[in-house]
């Protein structure tokens, strides 16, 4: 009666003809707990390897309830020791929410994700993905680097081929070179680093080492390597300008080396993202002086512009620059998808704080590209209606938006005034979008910690709903800096 599998074996039209029907590709503690959930609906997960076992088990012999145990279990015990493990399994299983969380700890965790020594055992394809990320936690992209050689050493010894060897170690790499930006990495980094690793050849090493240091060098690179000179984005995923200051920010009030996982752990929380940005600093103020300030003169928004998530800007009200920290509450997409707007395009979410805070404005995505041959097209002019409500629906503010945009973006969206949000109680974000075309959407984060603000969203409402992800982030202040 549980499982259709059972069934069809023990009396369908093709049943096993045995008394005896032997079960060869799971483990007997599995099908042990298969049996004892399909009798007693109750399952003692002790273990990650018993889930993974068993979320097999469970799909093999169709019994989503205890599929569903299984991931759930899964998700809350993904840390970097399991991310690697955990995702190719998430591959495997299409489970597509679990392979976004663990490339989410991948990615924000990856040193530990590096020295993890089952790092050496990862399938070919999962280190070749983490090679294709833009962002992670790393210093250098020596990291990187070593951690291939690494793997490429364990490889070999399991092929029973020389560990020490280059062609070897190349063999059992596939493209993984081709990604690793060499060009990132500073000369002394490179000579003791790479330059001394049997993966590179002399010719490579003298190749890539006169691209480091020439610029416009006309030597080029050895074919297939990467020419692309950027690092990859930091931990809190902001430019390197902003980074800067907010580096020499912690050394204030943390003495010593900043403390990458210390920033990570407080903005950049796998439940979501916050993005803190200085609008009283005067490094700050300098490093971002050509974003132009957006101007609210007795509660009227002016020439507002458009700001993607990597830009930054002082809030001037009345003339004065409001002190403290500005925020961006951002919600991740774990499911993404697409929309096409025909007319007018609302969404609305709710949401609820567990401090007090004062919210100035929304972050929203621009549209997307969806016409063959349309990629000329960079901007184009949004036309929307934001606004806020509380749990009567009593409007608090609001805002009309009209000005060009760039697509594939994120649009920052002042509000006509700052408004005084209180903890515990329920209030409604919404946008009306005005102009025809595609946009991005999917299933969002409903819980997000912003360095000390739990934002909860869509209280009381269907946790499945798709539009209301067009609400990407929620920007604000704490209530009590002087505004």
């Amino acid at each position: 009666m549980s499982s259709p599998v059972f069934e069809a074996m023990f009396f369908g039209s093709m049943a096993e003809k045995n008394d005896l029907i032997p079960i060869r590709d799971v483990q007997p503690e599995a099908f042990k707990a298969l049996l004892e959930y399909i009798y007693t609906d109750r399952v003692d997960l002790s273990s990650f390897e018993l889930a993974c076992e068993l979320c097999y088990c469970a799909k093999k012999y169709m019994l989503p309830s205890l599929v569903e145990e299984c991931t759930k279990y899964l998700w809350s015990d993904v840390s970097p020791k399991k991310a690697c493990r955990a995702y190719e399994f998430a591959k495997l299983f299409e489970e597509p929410v679990l392979t976004e969380k663990c490339l989410q700890i991948i990615c924000t965790k990856t040193n530990e994700v590096l020295k993890e020594s089952n790092w050496e055992e990862v399938e070919l394809g999962t280190l070749l993905t983490v090679l294709e990320q833009e962002n992670l936690q790393i210093n250098s992209e020596v990291e990187l680097f070593t951690a291939v050689e690494r793997w490429a050493k364990a490889e070999c010894i399991r092929k029973s081929l020389d560990p020490n060897d280059g062609k070897a170690l190349k063999s059992v790499i596939g493209n993984a070179l081709s990604k690793i930006r060499f060009l990132s990495i500073n000369p002394q980094e490179f000579a003791e680093g790479p330059g001394m690793s049997p993966l590179l050849t002399k010719d490579e090493t003298f190749a890539i080492l006169m691209n480091i240091l020439c610029t416009g060098n006309k030597a080029p690179m050895p074919e297939g390597f990467s020419t692309n000179i950027n690092g990859r984005t930091n931990p809190l995923n902001v430019p390197s300008a902003q980074f800067d200051i907010l580096r020499k920010y912690y050394r204030r009030i943390r003495p010593g080396p900043p403390n990458l996982s210390y920033m990570h752990d407080m903005w950049a929380m796998p439940l979501g993202d916050c993005r803190p940005y200085y609008v009283n600093d005067v490094e700050s103020n300098n490093a971002l002086r050509n974003t132009p300030p957006i101007v609210i003169d007795s509660g009227v928004r002016k020439d507002p512009e458009n700001l993607s998530l990597n830009n930054s800007s002082p809030v001037i009200i009345d003339g004065g620059i409001r002190e403290g920290l500005k925020y961006y509450c951002q919600r991740s997409i774990l499911q993404p998808s697409e929309c096409i707007n025909t007319d007018v395009l609302d969404c609305s979410v709710t949401f609820m704080v567990d401090k007090n805070i004062c919210v100035l404005g929304i972050q929203v995505p621009t549209q997307i590209l969806h016409v063959a041959g349309a990629d000329r097209f960079t901007s184009y002019s949004e036309i929307l209606y934001a606004h806020l409500l509380d749990s009567d629906n009593t409007r608090l503010t609001y805002t009309h938006f009209t000005t060009k945009v760039n697509i594939n973006t994120l649009v920052e969206i002042t509000f006509n005034r700052p408004v005084y949000i209180q903890k515990n109680k329920v209030y409604r974000v919404g946008v009306a979008f005005n102009k025809i075309g595609w946009y991005p959407m999917g299933v969002c984060t409903q819980n997000v910690l912003c360095d000390s603000v739990f934002f909860s969203f869509g209280v009381g409402e269907s946790a499945d709903n798709i539009r209301d992800s067009l609400i990407r982030s929620i920007v604000f202040a704490y209530h009590g800096v002087n505004m």
